[in-house]
């Protein structure tokens, strides 16, 4: 197995997601977690190789660890687009095998390639005759009427003798017409005891399970099954909860860090990407949820997305006038 800081970091990471993960957001998350895996939104791999890399791909050291995902389906594409991803400092390369919406079928990549695990493999030894860091696969447990357990072992067969030797596995099938992405989340039922039965079958592999966990109770009952585990809307919608992680799920000997002092380390990073031309709330957007579940969260909440559109002072007067409704112990 390649070990690295992704290696280690995968037992507790924070999914991809398109419009979710961006650089901001993975900066914002890391000033809640330093040991947790981020990973970017998913980038095509024609994008990495013929688009604007440093848009697509750059990113603030201090992220690290973090993978970036790719879609793709030409091997000889997808090793060049690793390849460049290593160049970028990127701790993994992570292949998406699991997103079932209609453009990404049209361009022959995510879920729809479960059907062809060949395929998959052929990207894998690509990418890893290409790169020295993991190359990992993100996957469904089935999709359509291919959704035996059967289905999923020979899938996971002929990707792991290609080199892959960690699974990220969201614990639904996909249906790849009839429902949309997001019913794909929602509608077919989570089966947590099939990643566990792959995990129990493939000791060697890295299993990583993904889909429906909400909570850190959650991710350390799971990982008593499997190797890791993946959290994606929940650490968007209430990031709070990752300002455990380090303490909770590494065993780090660290105090959780207020939420006053995450707003606070947050500021100069703000400063500096106003200073570049960045939209202040293409930063904020992603600290909506920080104050969930505290009276005055509205208040915090309406008072950024409405006030970084038009502030033009210090941004550490909207975060002092945003925080100015939130009612709550100054050390939570």
């Amino acid at each position: 197995m390649q070990a690295n800081a992704a290696t280690r970091a995968a037992r507790f990471s924070i999914a991809p997601m398109m419009d979710w993960t961006t650089r901001h957001c993975r900066r914002f998350h890391r000033s809640l977690t330093g040991c947790a895996l981020l990973y970017t939104e998913m980038v095509t791999s024609a994008a990495v190789i013929h688009g604007d890399r440093d848009r697509l791909l750059g990113f603030d050291a201090a992220q690290n660890p973090i993978a970036l995902q790719l879609g793709g389906s030409d091997a000889v594409e997808m090793a060049a687009a690793a390849e460049i991803g290593g160049a970028y400092g990127y701790d993994e390369i992570n292949i998406n095998v699991g997103c079932p919406s209609d453009r990404v079928q049209n361009g022959r990549f995510g879920a729809c390639l479960m059907a062809e695990p060949e395929t998959v493999a052929a990207c894998v030894a690509a990418m890893r005759a290409a790169v020295d860091i993991p190359v990992t696969v993100k996957t469904r447990i089935g999709i359509d009427d291919q959704d035996s357990y059967a289905d999923l072992r020979r899938f996971v067969d002929i990707v792991a003798g290609a080199g892959c030797d960690t699974f990220i596995v969201h614990a639904r099938k996909a249906w790849l017409n009839g429902l949309s992405p997001k019913e794909n989340r929602e509608v077919p039922p989570l089966d947590y005891e099939r990643v566990f039965q792959l995990k129990s079958d493939y000791p060697e592999l890295t299993v990583v399970l993904n889909g429906g966990l909400t909570t850190i109770a959650d991710s350390q009952a799971a990982l008593e099954r499997v190797d890791g585990v993946m959290l994606g809307r929940a650490a968007y919608q209430s990031p709070y909860l990752l300002a455990a992680v380090d303490k909770e799920i590494f065993g780090l000997a660290k105090p959780v860090a207020p939420r006053t002092e995450i707003v606070d380390s947050m500021v100069d990073y703000c400063r500096a990407q106003v200073a570049a031309g960045v939209p202040l709330h293409a930063v904020t957007r992603h600290m909506l949820g920080l104050f969930q579940g505290q009276p005055g969260a509205r208040h915090w909440r309406r008072v950024l997305s409405e006030g970084a559109r038009v502030h033009t002072g210090d941004p550490a007067d909207l975060f002092a006038q945003a925080q100015e409704g939130i009612v709550m112990d100054r050390a939570a």
